[in-house]
């Protein structure tokens, strides 16, 4: 859908500023007018991790003039495969800080606003109130609805982006032209349907991929050339190199944008979407044991039946030892219960203790009564008993 230009221009560039987005200003499309206008925006991109990366870069190198962080999250090694815009040197620091280094080593002409804290209902209306524009580069559903949501009442336009694996999907929302998040997605899955990337993984270079998408739809709403993704949904397949567009409508239903909203201001996000679903959280209550107590149940010889529910390729990284691997799906799917033994007490354990959790309440259901999960998981594994073992 094609809109108006988002912003008005800047008043100049200056000498340095033509010289830099000189092979910007050469495009008919966009020329002196359509750079003045990326310089007077103002971005918020929510997250620095997979999708923020290749978005925070390409935003800072376009000449958005301020670009602002919202990041509380630290450097981990495991995010070097897919987060360009950290370093080795960038372990252990703040995110936002370590995005806002790299973005002014590319363009030192832009402001960069940093928000080192944790988007919440105490802050997401003050904080998107202060942009133009904002790229969603979330990664939990609870945070993609809150995002929504704020966006919604402010009457903001956002780009969203999702990835896992090899698939990615981008749009616009924007719910005084078209459809918003809760139009395409009016409920969030059921806890433990859909994994997250630290569960079922993604490929690093699919991050640049929707990122670059993003940034290219954030181009067109800031200077109003193109067709946008707004009422589009682009849904990209890594593997067969393909991409596909469905058409999105706005819900005269929608809990917030449609006729009659019955969402008029933030919710309880946490609640809503549910991390862990109301059995598995019933079934770990009197029923969960730390890294510690399994390893004194192991050292005491305790007759137990260790399971581990992630999946095979989880399995292959690391692993506690004694255990052996049940993939969660086969327990909910009931085919792995007749292996369960009836004279050991079953232990359960996944990498953070979410997906046990699920497990548990199938494996309690089923008859087994003294069953526990193993709070935290691996993670809890290797830092308080193995450190030795690497952590995904």
């Amino acid at each position: 859908m094609s809109l108006p230009p988002l912003v008005e221009p800047a008043a100049d560039l200056s000498v340095d500023e033509v010289r830099r987005y000189s092979r910007h200003l050469i495009i008919p499309d966009v020329g002196v007018a359509g750079q003045k206008r990326l310089k007077n925006a103002k971005v918020l991109c929510v997250g620095a991790g997979g999708l923020g990366s290749p978005a925070l870069l390409y935003l800072a190198a376009a000449g958005v003039g301020t670009l602002g962080i919202v990041e509380f999250d630290t450097v981990d090694e495991s995010n070097l495969q897919r987060q360009v815009i950290h370093g080795q040197s960038d372990i252990g620091r703040p995110k936002a800080e370590s995005a806002r280094d790299s973005v002014l080593e590319i363009n030192p002409l832009i402001n960069v606003v940093l928000h080192n804290e944790a988007l919440s209902n105490d802050n997401v209306m003050e904080i998107f109130a202060q942009y133009d524009l904002i790229i969603d580069g979330t990664d939990n559903f609870a945070t993609r609805y809150m995002v929504n949501d704020a966006a919604v009442l402010l009457g903001k336009p956002y780009v969203w982006g999702s990835i896992y694996r090899f698939d990615g999907q981008a749009s616009v929302f924007w719910a005084e032209h078209g459809p918003c998040y809760r139009c395409l997605y009016p409920e969030p899955p059921p806890p433990g349907m859909v994994p997250s990337c630290a569960e079922g993984g993604v490929l690093g270079v699919l991050c640049a991929s929707i990122g670059a998408i993003q940034v290219t739809e954030a181009i067109k709403l800031l200077t109003g050339v193109g067709e946008t993704l707004l009422g589009r949904l682009m849904v990209y397949d890594a593997l067969e190199m393909s991409y596909r567009k469905i058409k999105l409508r706005k819900d005269p239903n929608c809990a917030i944008c449609g006729e009659n909203p019955t969402v008029t201001g933030l919710i309880d996000y946490d609640d809503f979407c549910g991390a862990v679903s109301d059995e598995a959280q019933a079934a770990a209550i009197g029923s969960t044991i730390t890294a510690t107590e399994l390893k004194e149940w192991q050292d005491s010889g305790k007759p137990i039946e260790l399971i581990d529910v992630r999946e095979p390729a989880e399995w292959e990284i690391v692993r506690v030892p004694g255990a052996r691997l049940v993939p969660k799906g086969e327990i909910l799917n009931g085919n792995a219960l007749s292996g369960l033994p009836q004279d050991k007490q079953i232990v359960l354990y996944c990498k953070s203790g979410v997906r046990s959790a699920e497990a548990l309440a199938a494996v309690k259901a089923a008859g087994f009564k003294d069953a526990v999960h193993v709070q935290g998981g691996v993670v809890s594994w290797v830092k308080t008993i193995d450190p030795s073992l690497p952590v995904y």
